[in-house]
């Protein structure tokens, strides 16, 4: 017969230096935090623009055709940056990623850039809080969880196909949940390929419409003027056909779960006395 182990009791320092280490993994999410708010309060996430991109276009194409390679890099590396600290800018890079190098290239080094960002606030997240918040929020609420991880693929996979929710929410939410991190990444990469070269052949399709202006607003800006601007909206490239056909895919990757709650349902009615 096996017994279970004793219990030790715990002494007042084991339980300060449990404190202080649960307050030492708080650092990195506060750190990370503490980043983003500061780039958002100093406004340096409006440098990500079309303007800036077109004062700049010559160099950093001359850049990448002498160093594509490290062009390539230097993209996914600020794309990673981006995400870790939930700084909005995603879409724009990813458009103008299709603008500077086209739809493939761009493609395959945003969904790099994208989930490594991701995995990255997911893991210090999950390291930061695990499931503590879950645990005190109460039964409803660790209720809930229990049922996001038990199909945290699929669940994972809608969320990301569906642009409507929040890229770094998504990132936070399963982290507390306690999702595993092969499924939280697997789920990531698959769900934001569509979006992904969506938005990066928009891109690609742009630069001639901007080729066109781009003339004019040089001579804008050569007059001294401080108000020139673009004639372009990126918020056009999530169209209504985009968002419908991603929020269609979205609906495919709950099936499994609707599949799954009907087989469940059957079973528990089949063994139920009649």
């Amino acid at each position: 017969m096996s017994t279970l182990p004793d219990r030790q009791p715990i002494s007042p320092s084991a339980s300060t230096d449990a404190g202080r280490f649960k307050f030492r993994r708080l650092l990195p999410l506060a750190a990370i935090a503490a980043i983003a708010a500061t780039i958002i309060a100093l406004g340096w996430q409006r440098e990500l623009s079309l303007e800036n991109l077109i004062r700049h276009r010559a160099t950093i194409d001359a850049f990448t055709a002498a160093h594509g390679l490290a062009a390539i890099a230097a993209f996914i590396a600020l794309y990673i940056a981006v995400v870790a600290l939930s700084i909005p800018g995603a879409v724009f890079l990813t458009i103008a990623g299709g603008i500077l190098f086209g739809t493939i290239i761009t493609g395959l080094a945003v969904i790099v850039g994208a989930t490594a960002g991701a995995t990255i606030i997911f893991l210090i997240t999950k390291s930061a809080l695990g499931e503590f918040l879950v645990r005190r929020a109460g039964a409803v609420v660790g209720k809930i969880a229990d049922g996001f991880r038990a199909d945290a693929f699929s669940y994972l996979l809608f969320l990301r196909l569906v642009p409507i929710f929040p890229f770094w929410l998504v990132n936070l939410v399963p982290a507390i949940c306690g999702v595993r991190l092969p499924t939280f990444v697997t789920a990531t990469a698959l769900g934001i390929i569509p979006g992904t070269f969506a938005f990066a052949f928009f891109g690609a399709g742009l630069d001639s419409a901007i080729a066109a202006q781009e003339a004019a607003y040089k001579a804008c800006l050569a007059a001294g003027n401080a108000d020139c601007h673009l004639a372009f909206d990126l918020k056009a490239a999530a169209t209504p056909q985009l968002i419908t056909a991603l929020a269609a895919l979205g609906i495919v990757a709950l099936v499994p779960i609707v599949i799954k709650r009907v087989r469940t349902a059957r079973a528990s009615n089949a063994s139920q006395p009649r």
